[in-house]
């Protein structure tokens, strides 16, 4: 248990800190865990660790730093914004799982079934279901990696479809079962409705269903990779990553990849919409790689992670309007930020990074107080 001195901060993080201290589909792959009892759903075996944040992240307040060891990534709030979902490998699993765990890291719990491959997984309204994407239903194993003999690729495993689940892992039930990569899945804030990415169709893009699953709608038909999808804090918006061949190599060459269920991702811009599809508009035009975009709590910008400007390894938070203007850089370590959310009243936000790990290439996850 982490007592009120060990994080001094202001406001709700130290309520959030104070007694029991109750209390996140891209293309990074989490892996391993350094606790060992986070897989039967141990308490954390230390206290968080309080990092300050670089001088120029002037919206952050302290940094808790809620993993410590191997890959943990997608971290998102519950609705009530007390607890996380996450997906992380950890021993004796030897590919991504779904996890639960309070805002200081403590009573980490297994969600998923621990076999097959997950990913992006999100609370359903009242916190007591959880989504997810999850290929254990076709095989027990995990799915083969990528084939990087064509570059650096995401695989699109056919295999995946979307599963809705209690809290405590019981009541598991399938809402996809269309043949096809169907993830990247959330939930609009209203509690309404689910967005996702899909291949039912023959190409990348992005559909809306009910919570069980019927009346699905697609809202995106351009040729080329939609997806990354999140509403805006009222439900009537979403934003979403995107990529668009124009000349007749680039489109050669994702329609050869997407025969081999993977995508070439160095190239991703930001759009927006209506939550039914309409007024597509694209926000970003830097030409790299963009992706995770989240909506602000004012519901005017987005913040989302980028390589931006020169497309190369470092990937940074930053903030943009939605008309494509006022372009802020959010944080500042010298390696990778990436998929940031704030918590349903806007007052906390996390995201994973690699800074201050134990080990060089390891990804963990932060909350902190936004300012």
């Amino acid at each position: 248990m982490l007592s009120r001195n060990a994080w001094t901060v202001t406001g709700v993080m130290m309520t959030l800190l104070g007694g029991l201290l109750l209390a996140a589909c891209d293309g990074r792959q989490p892996a391993s865990s350094a606790d060992p009892t986070a897989a039967g759903g141990g308490e954390r075996s230390g206290p968080i660790r309080v990092l300050e944040p670089q001088p120029e992240e002037r919206h952050f307040g302290q940094l808790g730093m809620l993993t410590d060891g191997g890959e943990n990534a997608e971290a998102y709030f519950s609705f009530s914004g007390q607890e996380l979902v996450y997906q992380a490998t950890i021993p004796p699993y030897e590919c991504d799982q779904i996890f639960t765990m309070n805002l200081d890291g403590t009573n980490r719990k297994l969600v998923s079934t621990g076999r097959g491959r997950t990913t992006c997984a999100y609370f359903l309204p009242g916190d007591e279901q959880i989504i997810y994407s999850s290929t254990h239903h076709h095989m027990e194993a995990c799915p083969p990696p990528p084939d990087h003999s064509q570059g650096y690729v995401w695989a699109l495993f056919p295999e995946y479809d979307i599963f809705v689940v209690n809290r405590d892992g019981t009541g598991l039930r399938q809402l996809t079962d269309t043949w096809g990569y169907d993830a990247e899945a959330t939930v609009s804030p209203t509690g309404d409705r689910i967005v996702f990415t899909s291949t039912r169709d023959g190409d990348l893009d992005i559909y809306t269903m009910k919570l069980d699953g019927t009346d699905v709608r697609r809202l995106t038909d351009d040729l080329g990779y939609d997806g990354g999808p999140f509403f805006s804090p009222d439900g009537t918006k979403i934003v979403y990553r995107a990529w668009h061949p124009k000349t007749e190599e680039e489109i050669a060459d994702y329609r050869r990849l997407l025969e081999k269920n993977l995508i070439r991702p160095s190239k991703l811009e930001l759009f927006v919409m209506d939550a039914d599809g309409s007024n597509k508009r694209q926000i970003t035009d830097f030409g790299v790689a963009s992706f995770g975009p989240f909506f602000h709590p004012s519901g005017e910008k987005v913040i989302f992670s980028t390589n931006y400007p020169d497309g190369q390894r470092e990937f940074e938070l930053y903030m943009i309007n939605l008309d494509g203007t006022g372009i802020e850089r959010v944080t500042w370590s010298p390696e990778f930020d990436g998929f940031p959310m704030f918590s349903p009243d806007g007052k906390l936000f996390v995201f994973a990074s690699n800074r201050k790990n134990s080990k060089r290439g390891e990804t963990n996850i932060f909350v902190t107080e936004w300012r």
